[in-house]
Formats: structure tokens, sequence, C-alpha cells
């Protein structure tokens, strides 16, 4: 058996999230199913983050393992062959055998896309959240900084997915403001060792109770101290969320030219 490590970008509309449902289009069948195409083995492929329906990614990491003799660089032509038309197959990497996509990761990166004027980019609708309001940036600028660190997470974890632990450290949490083809819009990043159940949107959707002077910068403090989810702001759409980047250790890579097929 080979142990591949691969690299997708999809968009996530027609899709109900990553993981496999009964009844409902996933991105996991899908890909599982351009496997069984090539390979003709039914196999189960583990990606870094179970996506909600209507997310989308940029750099998703899957690891899977398969008996084949095909290189990674024709494999990963035949799958993306296999694959539908919004999911595309940008890496195919051999790794080491026992490679695990979620445990092994160092860290991701999510960024999440934002129009809040009036004048909304209609052609953007399915990856913007388009807020009816204007947004007071510097606001949730300072708002980032404080929720920066490690910190426990609790207040922005949605119930269904408990974790031993709630802490997690962000490393990067940015909110900037661009305008492109005169369509602004507001762009947040957010880098960390890992992700609590739908922490990204929840603290997105904070950020914006910020942004729209609701309620005070240091209420954060306040919500962040709380530990309770109630405390915190509403859950941002999944639409506006992108999955960018996983990050791992070089060494989970196998050199080609040592490899010998088993």
């Amino acid at each position: 058996m080979r142990w591949f490590k691969s690299t997708l970008a999809y968009d996530g509309t027609a899709y109900h999230g990553w993981q496999s449902q009964d009844g409902q289009p996933t991105i996991q069948q899908a890909f599982e199913t351009g496997i069984f195409k090539v390979t003709n083995e039914k196999v189960r492929a583990t990606a870094s983050g179970r996506t909600d329906a209507g997310v989308h990614a940029a750099g998703q990491v899957v690891g899977f393992c398969v008996a084949t003799d095909l290189s990674a660089a024709t494999f990963r032509r035949a799958l993306q062959a296999n694959t539908p038309h919004d999911i595309y197959v940008l890496k195919l990497e051999e790794v080491r055998a026992g490679f695990h996509a979620i445990r092994d990761a160092r860290f991701k990166r999510y960024r999440y896309l934002i129009q809040d004027a009036n004048h909304h980019e209609v052609l953007a609708r399915h990856c913007v959240w388009q807020v009816p309001c204007h947004l007071n940036i510097g606001a949730m600028q300072q708002g980032a900084l404080i929720l920066r660190g490690t910190h426990d997470f609790r207040c922005f974890e949605a119930s269904g997915s408990p974790r031993k632990s709630t802490v997690r450290t962000i490393s990067r949490l940015t909110v900037e403001w661009i305008d492109r083809d005169e369509f602004p819009r507001i762009v947040l990043q957010i880098t960390a060792d890992g992700f609590l159940y739908n922490m990204v949107r929840n603290i997105v959707g904070s950020l914006v109770e910020v942004g729209r002077e609701a309620v005070a910068v240091s209420w954060l403090h306040e919500v962040l101290e709380s530990r309770d989810r109630k405390k915190a702001g509403p859950t941002a759409p999944p639409h506006g969320l992108t999955l960018m980047e996983v990050d791992y250790e070089p060494g989970v890579l196998l050199d080609p030219t040592n490899h010998v097929p088993s």
C-alpha cells in the first residue's frame, strides 16, 4: 500500500460539506468516487478539517492509502479527470506510511470575506457575506488583537463536536479593507494551531458585532473570560469562509527516487 497527501481546492456551494452523508452530495464522497474510478479500490480519505456545507477550500489537505503503480503525477491527472468540475486536485504527493491529515498538521489558515456596502457584488454572492450596514474596520482590528495568542476558546465552539481541550493558539488574525474592481470587501485572515467546531465563523460573527458597533471592543475580553458560547456573537454564514492552507513538517513527504512500492 502507498500513502498519499492530496491538496484540493473546491467550491463548496453545491455540497453538504466534506463528510459523507447518506443521500447528500459531499466533497468526500465525490473525491473517494474519483479514487475508485481510477484504482477500482474503495478507500477512506481523511481531510484536515470537516468543512461545513457551503464552505470553500483553496488548500484542503486529504490523506489516503491505496495500492497503485501509477506515479503521483499520473495519479493526480487521473483523479482530476474523474472528479466534478467544482473540485480541483492541486497536488498529489506520496508521503510516509501512517500520515494523518489532522494529527500531523502544524497549523491551518482560513480566510473570510465580507462586503459591508449597499453596493454588493452579485457575482460574489456565493463566497462573500454581504452585510447591509457599514462596519467599523478600526474597531474590528482592535478586537482581533484581543483574540490573538493562546486562550481557551470554548466561547467560540459550537455544540456537537466536543474536544478534550478548548485551548488554542491564534498566531495571526488580521482584518483588512481592500478595493477590488470598485467592490470593496473586508478580508479576515486567521491562522492557528487548531480550530474548534465553527470557531472561525463564531469569531467572525463576534467581530462583526464589534464592527457594527453593537458592542464595545472590550466586550471580547468578557466573552473570552466567560467561556460561554451564549455570550459570543452569532455564527457567520458558511459561504464567506475558505480554508486556505494547511501546513505540515517537510518530513512527511517521501523521496520518490528512494521509494519501492510494497
